[in-house]
């Protein structure tokens, strides 16, 4: 699967029926963003099992308003519906190879345990 322009439209469908969504936020005037889109068209190539979408931060504001998304390029990882990486700032190729594997790797059942108890504890302190 090439990349997959993600709007306000597609967004939850997109989250909600693929198990690792790969979400690029960038803007046509952004250096870095050209830079790094090469990097990600390559990885959506080779990952074809994984969603890879382009949020247009120009377009999409009420997407990237919802994220505050503050800087661009902004890098997101969710994987069955949970963020498990955000990070500004394009990648190199290798680091960003890293990353999928590991996002591959994550025990999820880990993750969501930690979520919980996470909530558990912030409704303990309110």
């Amino acid at each position: 699967m090439t990349t997959l322009e993600i709007t306000e439209d597609n967004f939850n469908d997109t989250i909600e029926n693929n198990a690792i969504v790969i979400l690029d936020f960038w803007a046509e005037w952004c250096g870095p963003c050209k830079g790094f889109a090469p990097v990600f068209e390559a990885a959506s190539e080779l990952h074809r099992d994984i969603v890879f979408g382009k949020i247009d931060t120009e377009a999409q504001q009420g997407l990237a308003g919802a994220f505050d998304i503050r800087s661009i390029p902004t890098l997101m990882i969710l994987r069955e519906q949970i963020m498990i990486f955000r990070e500004s700032g394009a990648l190199p190729a290798s680091a960003f190879e890293n990353l999928i594997t590991q996002a591959r790797a994550l025990d999820m059942e880990e993750v969501r345990a930690n979520v919980a108890a996470q909530e558990d504890e912030d409704s303990e302190d309110s």
